[in-house]
């Protein structure tokens, strides 16, 4: 059976035989929800490439304390993967983060898109991107991933057709494409940049920014993928063919 997993704000410098106390929401819902007991073993994580096993010391209210017996560290994988996130309707934002996270996104950008239903604004915008990033840490200790993904800050249209200017390999998903998305080739320690719109599709002014930018619009086949499950797909395509899925 798997182990729990635990965030730490740092394991740097931690050796084997060292004990780590964890608190706050981490450790209330540790020990008050998941009934957390003194010699139960479990992994704890930095979300920055280094975790460790361990052997829990101590418990208290908010408050636990693990013995290390097994610290490791492990680099980035390549390619680095950021998906642009239109801002789809209702809870399908946190689906697409989800699902994003237990693929191996590096980074999640949230986009707002002409076309997005979803609108975030004033306390919305900092109550939203919360909730994204806590969905990415649960599904990134879920699946079991040495490096958390960033949620960056909310993107407009000129944010985004900036980051894609940077990029090495850069795409945004578009029905009316010619080019399929198995053309592109990810070789090597590149930065890839993966578009997706929204329910009501990318506008032709957002395309035309893009493309003047270098992106190729491509598709992934004959059929049309809701905004939340999109990005899945296409990383996954994409991921196929390099060394992170060898």
């Amino acid at each position: 059976m798997s182990l729990p997993v635990h965030l730490v704000a740092t394991l740097a410098g931690v050796a084997a035989g060292d004990v780590v106390e964890i608190s706050g929401d981490e450790a209330h819902h540790a020990v008050a929800v998941r009934r957390l007991r003194v010699g139960e073993h479990v992994v704890l994580t930095d979300g920055a490439g280094t975790s460790a096993r361990g052997v829990v010391a101590t418990t208290g209210k908010r408050v636990f304390t693990v013995e290390v017996a097994e610290p490791r560290h492990e680099e980035r994988q390549a390619p680095s993967v950021t998906v642009v996130q239109a801002l789809p309707k209702g809870d399908r934002g946190e689906l697409a983060v989800e699902v994003l996270t237990e693929i191996g996104v590096d980074v999640i950008v949230p986009w707002a898109a002409s076309r997005s239903v979803a609108v975030w604004r004033g306390d919305r915008v900092a109550k939203s991107h919360a909730k994204w990033a806590a969905t990415a840490r649960e599904a990134a200790k879920q699946s079991r991933r040495a490096w958390f993904p960033t949620v960056a800050p909310l993107a407009t249209t000129e944010d985004v057709v900036a980051l894609l200017g940077e990029a090495e390999v850069a795409v945004v998903l578009h029905e009316g494409a010619t080019e399929p998305l198995s053309a592109i080739s990810v070789q090597g320690s590149v930065t890839m940049v993966v578009v997706v719109g929204p329910e009501g599709g990318i506008s032709d002014e957002e395309l035309a920014s893009f493309e003047a930018a270098g992106v190729r619009p491509v598709r992934l086949g004959r059929e049309v993928l809701r905004t939340s499950t999109a990005g899945l797909a296409a990383v996954a395509a994409l991921l196929a063919g390099t060394d992170r899925w060898s």
